[in-house]
């Protein structure tokens, strides 16, 4: 159904190919994931399937690339609409009508299927992805992870032979990820479509694989093999088979179900002992603390008579939409130097929330929300889509005016203070990354970020060096992956330390090593005394980092407490190891690492 003939993309003012050597065939009925770090070319491949690649981005591909026959170099996109379906890793490119009801049927009436089909096609997908309370709903007020379903519902109504997907389970919440994977299998299985996926998170998606296929850096040949052979010596892999390889098993277990039937011997050396330490409060380097007057470039800052820094806030998302829009850097810039110094804020907390409702038009997004966030603190805000956990942050950044309760940040309530002073409490790294980007080459982002934050020239680009190597100056912000994106949006918003830090699904697009920057980045600052709230559905990142998980649905919190107690007790939420090891409280392979030593 798909086949590459030694594939190789340049794309225009690149010393070499993103890939080269790429020469693999999919058959009928198969589900082949892409894995591999970010930024090996994955997208590339994908976007070679569905003839964006070279037809809309460019650049010259060499070899032969087919789809059901079709050769991408001759067939542009339209002509291989009725064919294959493609899903991209930001939903709202995706779209192009309002309402959900509307954005299912558009692709059946580009091809002029009958009303008749087209309606029976509709419900169908509406209840498949569980969209049916949504079907009259503007999609600007939907949440990331309900756009995302939209995205994928939008392309199987007309029924491709060929899914091409990328991320497809970034921005959904557990169970909602396992129901669009249940979907997607179901059509492998019974209708034989055939799937080609790449998708960072493989602890929710390599059980599903009939083949993987390994990028393993830029520019090497692929290895195709059987999800075991790939992840036994893939250099990203997820926690199950992490914790296989620590402990010898082969073949490597894909599923929770397979190792815990192998993990009695494993529970038996780890009785008596006690887990490691959360390694959120794991001592990290000795560096200033938030707010702390000093010389270093990154905490220029901080220091009072400095310019403030940049208030990094994205549009609203979810049971977030209609928020008022963030002013934007430049505005900012020419603002800045207005801004007097502000006196230690009374409050003990970085952050508290009393009481806090939000009503996001028809829609009650918070409800009676009480939360305290303290200095140093890390704090993961989970649920299932649209719960309100954008909502949450948009509040705390002053992006949403409660309608009752009230919202402290450093002691001041932020829709109530203006920008230039909001900036020096709480910065926010959005779900959309390229809401704060605007420059034409990550040197020029970097260099506009340590304006904006008054920080010595270079402390953005050495963040970015830090969190992603081998990044070059010259790159478009636009040409990067959506990972290599939110990280160089994560730099920006970093460069000018804010002593509260909030971060809307963070790890979006980051492979395992790219996560593993981001986690030590973050125990440095927590460590500093910055408090960090983030809103993930990445269960693995909360096991890692989180001193306290704030579990919210319907707009109210339904639990708050230690890590440990909230997940482990959860079978939506819980890690991997954590159900692989249970009764026992295990959270991460590095803990049970460290226990073993």
């Amino acid at each position: 159904m798909i086949r590459f003939e030694d594939v190789s993309v340049t794309y225009d003012g690149a010393a070499e190919p993103t890939v080269r050597g790429v020469d693999f065939e999919v058959p009928e009925g198969e589900l082949v994931l892409l894995v591999g770090p970010s930024g090996v070319g994955k997208s590339t491949i994908l976007g070679a399937v569905a003839g964006l690649v070279p037809h809309f981005t460019g650049g010259t591909l060499r070899g032969r690339v087919t789809v059901a026959g079709r050769d991408t170099r001759t067939h542009k996109p339209r002509e291989l609409a009725d064919v294959v379906g493609t899903v991209g890793q930001d939903p709202l490119s995706h779209f192009v009508t309002d309402t959900v009801e509307d954005e299912l049927a558009y692709g059946m009436e580009s091809l002029g299927l009958p009303p008749a089909v087209m309606r029976r096609r509709v419900e169908e997908t509406l209840d498949l992805l569980g969209l049916a309370p949504l079907r009259d709903r503007p999609i600007a007020t939907l949440s990331g992870g309900q756009q995302q379903r939209v995205a994928i519902g939008s392309v199987l109504t007309p029924h491709p032979s060929v899914l091409v997907l990328d991320e497809p389970t970034s921005a959904l919440d557990p169970a909602a990820a396992e129901e669009v994977l249940a979907v997607l299998q179901r059509l492998v299985h019974d209708l034989g479509t055939t799937v080609l996926m790449a998708e960072h998170r493989l602890e929710r998606v390599v059980q599903y694989a009939d083949q993987v296929l390994l990028l393993p850096s830029p520019g090497a040949r692929p290895v195709l093999g059987t999800p075991a052979e790939i992840m036994a010596v893939s250099p990203v892999y997820p926690p199950v088979a992490g914790l296989g390889r620590l402990a010898g098993w082969s073949p490597l277990p894909l599923t929770v179900r397979d190792a815990r039937r192998r993990a009695t011997d494993l529970r038996a050396r780890l009785r008596n002992r006690d887990p490691a330490p959360s390694p959120a409060s794991a001592p990290a380097a000795s560096m200033p603390a938030a707010g702390a007057a000093t010389t270093d470039a990154a905490t220029a800052a901080t220091a009072p008579g400095v310019p403030a820094p940049v208030c990094t806030a994205s549009r609203t998302t979810p049971a977030d939409a209609g928020a008022p829009s963030p002013r934007p850097r430049r505005w900012l810039r020419k603002h800045r130097t207005a801004a007097p110094a502000l006196a230690p804020p009374a409050s003990p907390y970085a952050a508290e929330v009393r009481a806090l409702a939000v009503r996001r038009g028809r829609v009650r997004a918070l409800r009676r929300v009480d939360l305290t966030v303290s200095p140093g603190e890390t704090v993961a805000l989970m649920g299932r889509n649209g719960a309100g956990k954008s909502t949450l942050l948009s509040s705390l950044v002053g992006l949403v005016e409660p309608d009752s309760g009230s919202v402290r940040v450093g002691g001041a309530a932020p829709h109530r203070t203006p920008p230039r002073d909001l900036v020096r409490r709480v910065g926010l790294v959005p779900q959309e990354p390229r809401d704060l980007l605007y420059a034409d080459t990550v040197a020029a982002e970097c260099a506009a970020a340590d304006e904006d934050a008054g920080a010595a020239p270079g402390t953005c680009r050495a963040l970015v060096s830090a969190l992603l190597p081998g990044l070059s100056d010259d790159t478009h912000p636009r040409d990067l992956s959506e990972g290599q994106r939110l990280t160089l949006a994560l730099a920006v918003v970093l460069a000018a330390r804010p002593p509260l830090l909030l971060l809307d699904e963070p790890t979006r697009g980051l492979d395992y090593a790219a996560k593993a920057r981001l986690v030590a980045r973050l125990r440095e600052l927590a460590a500093q005394g910055h408090a960090i709230v983030l809103a993930t559905h990445d269960v693995e990142l909360a096991a890692e980092l989180a001193d306290r998980v704030v579990l919210l649905a319907e707009g109210e919190v339904i639990a708050d407490g230690p890590t440990a107690d909230v997940v482990v007790s959860s079978p939506s939420f819980a890690p991997q190891v954590t159900k692989i090891l249970a009764p026992q409280r295990w959270l991460t392979v590095a803990q049970v690492r460290e226990a073993l030593a």
